[in-house]
């Protein structure tokens, strides 16, 4: 078994608890160890950076540190936290100063970043580590005849520098990854488009326009479903249509997070989590069934 430190974040367990689970039943199928540690906030790429530099660095170096202390890698089940604790550690990694300043203030509680382990977004994981061949020979009941429109999402992606994870002008992985399953990836209108979720504090109005361009884009792409890596844009989208039905014409487009299809592809029963989606996704269960 590989072992990784799990990472899990603040909004999965208090909002879409059935990400976590998705990837506490799927990832060990694979041979990965999920390790859990006494992790806090990541703390958030956008807001928390926004206001102090310095104290987002300490405060994700911090988790970093309990990682570097078992000798662990990490893997993040959210990409906002895949993005904060990647950019960190690089960050330290490649500023002496900064780093220096760091340990400053980790030392008041007997820590300190050695820059000695990597982190990782699930995603990585089942393409890079474990593999699309690996994947599609887990499956048991092939996604045939399912349409699905990707949404990567803009922390998997950016910065490209830094993350490295996929093409961010053209990112294909999760595309590979849901034919994997024996589903289609279909294009749509403005596919790299964000979901808007980022726009929410400042106008709600148009995170959810932004959200509903994309899932009208979707729909009229005649997809069943929306399926993404990102937990904040899953939100922003199942959630988001009772939203946008405020706004404009009602939608009903289900949505998933990619874990979630492989699971349900390799016969895992979800049934519990499905139950917890705004959109219900009964229609995709039976089109697959049948």
């Amino acid at each position: 078994m590989t072992k990784f430190a799990f990472f899990v974040g603040c909004t999965i367990p208090y909002r879409i608890p059935f990400v976590e689970i998705t990837l506490r039943r799927t990832l060990p199928e694979f041979g990965i160890e999920l390790v859990d540690l006494p992790f806090a906030c990541c703390p958030d790429p956008g807001g928390v950076q926004g206001f102090d530099s310095v104290t987002w660095h300490t405060l994700a170096a911090r988790n970093l540190c309990l990682a570097e202390e078992q000798n662990l890698n990490i893997v993040t089940a959210c990409s906002g936290c895949f993005e904060t604790l990647k950019v960190v550690n690089t960050h330290l990694k490649n500023d002496t100063a900064l780093k220096t300043k760091v340990n400053g203030y980790l030392k008041e509680i007997n820590r300190e970043f050695q820059g000695s382990i990597e982190v990782k977004h699930f995603a990585e994981v089942f393409y890079d580590d474990i593999g699309i061949d690996k994947i599609a020979a887990k499956v048991q009941n092939p996604l045939s005849g399912l349409k699905l429109a990707t949404h990567t999402g803009c922390h998997f992606l950016k910065p490209p520098e830094i993350l490295q994870t996929d093409n961010p002008e053209r990112p294909t992985k999760l595309d590979e990854m849901v034919e994997a399953l024996g589903a289609q990836s279909v294009p749509y209108l403005n596919k790299l488009s964000c979901c808007g979720a980022g726009t929410r504090g400042v106008n709600q109005d148009t995170a959810v326009a932004m959200a509903h361009e994309k899932i009208v884009g979707a729909e009229r792409a005649n997809a069943d479903a929306l399926v993404t890596v990102c937990p904040t844009c899953y939100v922003q989208y199942d959630v988001g249509q009772r939203l946008m039905a405020k706004q404009f014409e009602k939608t009903n487009l289900p949505v998933f997070v990619y874990p979630e299809l492989l699971g349900l592809s390799m016969g895992i029963d979800f049934s519990a989590g499905f139950k917890m989606h705004t959109i219900k996704v009964a229609p995709i269960l039976e089109k697959i069934a049948g």
